[in-house]
C-alpha cells in the first residue's frame, strides 16, 4: 500500500502558509542570484563601512583638527600644522627608526621560517610535522604580555641569557632594554605568521615537479633557486604583510623592551593620547603607518600575496 503525496492543503492551518512563504522566499532567491550574493555580503559590507571606513574617516578628520595650548582642549578648525609637524627632523627619525625594524623582523622571520616550513612540508613525518606544527602555533595561545615579559627575564642584565654566557665562559651581552632585544622580540612573536604560509606554499609544490628538475639534471641549489623560492614567493609576501605591518603599528614592545631610544611610530602615538594628550597630532600620526601599508600592500600585491591568502 502506497501513501498518497502530502499536499499543502492537507497540511495543520498555518503550516501551509509557512511552507509557502518559506519555499516563495527560497524561490526568489533562486531565480535572483543577485540577490543572494546582496544579503550575503550585507553584514560584512555594513561592518566595514560602519566601524572600519567611518572610524579612520573620523581619524583622519581629527588628525585636521589642533590642541588650543592655553586651555589644553581641541579646536576643531582644520589646518595641516600637525601634518607638517610629523615631517620635522625628530619625527622622520622616528617613522625611518620605525621602517628599518620592520623591515629586518620580516627579514629575519622569512630567513628562519624558510628552512622550518621547508623541514615539515618536504622532510618531516606526519607525526613530526604535526608536532612542529604544534609548537609553532602553541605561543598563539598565550598572552602577548606573557610572551614580551618572559622576553625581558631571559634579556635583561642578569638574565637567563646573560647567565648562560657567563657560564660558557663569554662576556655578558647585556642587550636588554635595546633595538636588539626588541628585534629578538618581534621575530620570535611574529615568527608563526610567516611559517604557516610558506608551509602552506612549499605543501602544494607537486613533488612531479620536483623529479622533473632533478631528471633534468638540476642540483638542488638551482631547484631551490629556480623552482621552489619562485612558487613559494606569494607566501613570503603573504607573511611579509603580518610581519611588516603588526611591527610597524605595535607599541607595547617598544614600551616594555626598548630602551631610552627606543621612540617608535607606536609608542609616540600611545604616548600622545595618553600622556600629552594630544589627540589630534596622535591621528596625524596614525596615518602614516596606514600609508604606508597601502604602499606596501601593492607591492606584496604584484609579488602575488593575495593569491596566496585567497
Amino acid at each position: 500500500m502506497t501513501a498518497s503525496p502530502m499536499s499543502v492543503d492537507t497540511l495543520p492551518q498555518g503550516v501551509g502558509r509557512s511552507v509557502g512563504a518559506t519555499g516563495g522566499f527560497a524561490g526568489a532567491l533562486w531565480r535572483r542570484p543577485w540577490l543572494r550574493g546582496s544579503l550575503t555580503l550585507a553584514p560584512p559590507l555594513l561592518w566595514l563601512g560602519v566601524i572600519y571606513l567611518a572610524s579612520l574617516a573620523v581619524m583622519l578628520l581629527t588628525s585636521l583638527w589642533s590642541v588650543n595650548p592655553l586651555t589644553n582642549q581641541i579646536d576643531r578648525s582644520w589646518t595641516l600644522a600637525n601634518f607638517q609637524q610629523i615631517f620635522t627632523g625628530t619625527y622622520l627619525v622616528i617613522i625611518a627608526r620605525t621602517l628599518v625594524m620592520a623591515i629586518a623582523v620580516t627579514a629575519t622571520t622569512a630567513i628562519v621560517a624558510f628552512p622550518l616550513a621547508y623541514y615539515m612540508a618536504r622532510v618531516a613525518s606526519t607525526r613530526s610535522r604535526n608536532v612542529i606544527f604544534t609548537l609553532i602555533v602553541l605561543p598563539l595561545w598565550a598572552s602577548y604580555i606573557a610572551r614580551v615579559y618572559a622576553w625581558i627575564v631571559i634579556l635583561q642584565k642578569g638574565g637567563t641569557l646573560d647567565w648562560f654566557f657567563a657560564k660558557v665562559g663569554l662576556p655578558e651581552p647585556n642587550i636588554g632594554y635595546t633595538n636588539i632585544a626588541m628585534w629578538i622580540v618581534y621575530s620570535y612573536i611574529w615568527l608563526p605568521y610567516m611559517v604557516i604560509p610558506i608551509f602552506g606554499a612549499l605543501e602544494r609544490i607537486p613533488p612531479s615537479y620536483l623529479e622533473a628538475s632533478a631528471d633534468l639534471g638540476a642540483h638542488g641549489a638551482t631547484t631551490l633557486r629556480r623552482l621552489i623560492l619562485p612558487m613559494a614567493l606569494p607566501a613570503f609576501a603573504a607573511g611579509s604583510i603580518f610581519t611588516f605591518s603588526l611591527t610597524l603599528g605595535d607599541f607595547i614592545t617598544p614600551i616594555l623592551v626598548g630602551g631610552a631610544g627606543s621612540s617608535f611610530i607606536g609608542n609616540v602615538i600611545y604616548s600622545n593620547i595618553g600622556v600629552a594628550g594630544n589627540l589630534p597630532f596622535a591621528a596625524a600620526l596614525a596615518v602614516v603607518p596606514i600609508v604606508i601599508m597601502i604602499v606596501y600592500l601593492i607591492g606584496a600585491n604584484a609579488a602575488g600575496a593575495s593569491r596566496e591568502v585567497s
